[in-house]
């Protein structure tokens, strides 16, 4: 098989407005998803995974951790950023290089310039994990725009209204896609259906997300 008919195959990126202020750019970093998941892997080893706890009390399916100058915590105290893991009592890893320059670009294309994230929070989703529709308003400038990263296997993602109990468009995310959402969309209500079981050459039996904001 020809070069050309090889790079037929991989996925081509696309734009697809979702709703105004809302994105889907599709297979946007496919070309780079191993560099992603290395460092993804770079991350969680100086900061391991886990699964935080609600104000109410509820252990929370998918496990996270974070990178950069913030990370997104959540426990009895409440939902908030802090500058230091509470694990360790240190900073939070650098946010790598290639999510920062990756966050910018998809921000740019989807319409929002001059992004600057200085947190990116890391989840990782195993078969049966899911992510309730939700707000992200623990920011303080809201003018910045989200950046939703898809590694490994295939989600569906929810992305509702203003309301939670607005029915949510359902979309199909593969490896690669970016979703970037701002503006009139920065407040509507988002989430992760369970997620199904497989393999995926990149990850195994699971899937990670990037979301980068600038929370100060």
């Amino acid at each position: 098989m020809t070069l050309d008919l090889f790079a037929a195959l991989e996925p081509q990126p696309s734009r697809e407005p979702i709703t105004q202020g809302a994105v889907l750019l599709r297979a946007f970093a496919a070309g780079e998803a191993a560099q992603l998941v290395r460092a993804v892997e770079q991350v969680t080893a100086q900061s391991p995974l886990r699964h935080m706890h609600t104000p109410g009390g509820f252990r929370m399916s998918v496990a996270m951790s974070n990178c950069g100058r913030y990370g997104w915590v959540t426990d009895r105290r409440g939902y908030r950023y802090q500058p230091e893991d509470p694990l360790s009592g240190r900073p939070w890893p650098e946010m790598p290089q290639a999510f920062r320059e990756l966050a910018v670009r998809a921000a740019r294309e989807a319409g929002f310039d001059g992004f600057d994230p200085d947190a990116c929070l890391v989840n990782r989703y195993e078969p049966g994990a899911r992510m309730s529709l939700h707000q992200d308003k623990n920011e303080q400038d809201m003018a910045q725009p989200i950046v939703s990263v898809s590694l490994g296997l295939p989600a569906t993602f929810l992305f509702g209204g203003m309301e939670r109990a607005d029915k949510p468009l359902r979309m199909r995310l593969e490896s690669g896609d970016v979703v970037v959402w701002g503006g009139p969309a920065r407040l509507l209500f988002h989430g992760v259906d369970t997620l199904p079981d497989g393999d995926h050459p990149l990850t195994g039996r699971c899937r990670y997300n990037l979301t980068l904001r600038r929370a100060r």
